[in-house]
């Protein structure tokens, strides 16, 4: 199952929830304050190019893990 990104408009909490493609338009309570005002964020996405050689390289790469791409995530949180 894939996980999406949601923010509260209520406190402003960003998320993370593992769902599957079937739920993906449910409603989602905030886990901070328990609000039913929640938004989907679109996710960034990591995309890998191989090269000659075998080499692999990580394309638009800004850091943080193949969730993000940028740190932002829960994953990443968790590792800095």
């Amino acid at each position: 199952m894939p996980y999406y990104e949601f923010v509260c408009e209520d406190c402003n909490t960003k998320f993370e929830m593992k769902r599957c493609i079937a739920e993906i338009d449910d409603p989602a309570a905030c886990p901070q304050c328990h609000g039913n005002h929640v938004a989907r964020q679109v996710s960034r996405v990591m995309a890998f190019s191989h090269g000659d050689g075998g080499s692999v390289s990580a394309l638009g790469d800004t850091g943080g893990c193949a969730s993000c791409g940028g740190g932002s995530c829960a994953s990443c949180s968790s590792h800095n």
